[in-house]
């Protein structure tokens, strides 16, 4: 998986592109997950089953990989949104699982088709300017349809599940998102869906086919996914691990809560804007909302981590000519200090030479380079890991700079 700084390229196939047409990994889109196969590579050279811990959950790659291959995998997340996901994703589902669905989800559009008093029809998310997402015509749609899965399905059942996921996958296929950006943005004016001549039944009826094709296809070992916070690991999860595969988020100010709101509304993970705030604050790396007011008043705590490389970029990015270089200085100071706190508590759930892989991509502010995996190495170092390495692995986009790297080390 290495390469020379001169040989990278951007490798679509260690991206989420590679994911969407592999099974349940392709269930639901994010477009900062990472590739199915780069944990692939680093899994396939496990000898023996192992537990294999991925303290930031994303849409459970990891632990769906692990299982896949007859290992335990462990997950867990702050946002449950990503918990139900990788639930919903690393279960094990029997026949009469995938026959209830099925039965469920005729149901469901029968009610649709008979134009019923709409007793069962949801309402809309609160989303602000929801006109923007979806026209009139898929808005009624998806109230409609997701008051009827309420209605043919129980709640913590299998069926209920799945046809959710499917659901998700529709909602976001009808809805004027664009995913041509690093970030979920909006189409433009002349790209507008208007979803007048798609058979919303039919699409609806095709995403859980996709979903129930993956759901066929139950993994060999099991995998763990649970919510909780990556800085208090221990808390998280029981045992020891062998190996720890994951991605943080990335130093970017990338907003995982803004990427998902879709899905979290409709499905009732998020009432407002400020339940969103929260819970991107209370995430590593989170700055949307509420959360961007409150780094200004945000300050270092004692036994924070230090090193002069972070000192010398946390000083350029807030002497910049931009009013927000302060801002961005404490965002990236915040950040590195959170993951500090997340890598102290990693090491009480390793066994004595765990393998440790992040896959973590450096940033630039204002022009300055941030070496996050000269960064990421130097907290290992002084945290007692050893056999620390930093490998590239592709360039992200047409920024030269900006490369993905894995930051591998061993708890001795």
């Amino acid at each position: 998986m290495a390469s020379t700084a001169a040989q990278l390229k951007q490798r679509a196939d260690y991206t989420h592109k590679h994911n969407l047409n592999a099974g349940r990994h392709g269930w639901l889109r994010l477009t900062p997950a990472y590739s199915v196969k780069i944990v692939e590579e680093l899994i396939e050279s496990c000898g023996r089953p192992m537990r294999i811990l991925d303290p930031f959950c994303g849409t459970a790659t990891t632990a769906l990989i692990a299982a896949y291959h007859g290992h335990q995998g462990v997950t867990t997340d702050i946002n449950p949104f990503l918990v139900w996901l990788g639930q919903a994703k690393t279960a094990h589902y029997f026949p009469k699982d995938i026959v209830a669905t099925r039965k469920a989800c005729v149901c469901a559009l029968g009610f649709l088709k008979e134009k019923t008093n709409g007793a069962f029809v949801s309402s809309p998310p609160p989303i602000h300017n929801i006109e923007r997402w979806w026209s009139s015509n898929s808005l009624r749609f998806l109230c409609a349809l997701k008051g009827a899965l309420e209605t043919v399905t129980e709640e913590g059942t299998p069926e209920r599940s799945l046809l959710f996921v499917a659901f998700c996958r529709t909602l976001i296929a009808v809805s004027n998102a664009a995913f041509n950006h690093q970030s979920m943005s909006f189409k433009d004016d002349d790209q507008f869906q208007l979803n007048i001549d798609i058979d919303l039944h039919a699409l609806f009826e095709h995403d859980v086919e996709t979903v129930l094709r993956g759901a066929e296809h139950n993994p060999d070992g099991s995998g763990r996914v649970s919510i909780g916070d990556s800085r208090s690991v221990a808390k998280c999860v029981d045992g020891l691990f062998d190996r720890v595969i994951t991605s943080p988020p990335y130093a970017n100010r990338m907003s995982y809560i803004r990427e998902l709101r879709p899905y979290m509304y409709w499905l009732g993970f998020l009432k407002d804007g400020r339940d969103a705030g929260e819970l991107d604050w209370a995430a590593i790396g989170g700055t949307w909302g509420i959360a961007t007011s409150r780094l200004t008043g945000w300050k270092a705590t004692a036994g924070h981590f230090q090193s002069s490389i972070l000192d010398w970029a946390v000083g350029r990015i807030a002497h910049q000519d931009n009013k927000n270089g302060e801002l961005l200085s404490k965002y990236v100071e915040k950040y590195f200090g959170d993951i500090w706190v997340h890598l102290m508590g990693l090491r009480p759930v390793l066994n004595r030479g765990a393998e440790i892989h992040y896959i973590v991509g450096n940033s630039t502010f204002y022009g300055i380079l941030l070496p996050v995996e000269q960064l990421y190495a130097e907290m290992l170092r002084q945290l007692g890991f050893s056999n620390i390495e930093c490998r590239t692995i592709r360039k992200r986009n047409s920024k030269k700079e900006l490369i993905e790297f894995d930051v591998a080390a061993v708890w001795p």
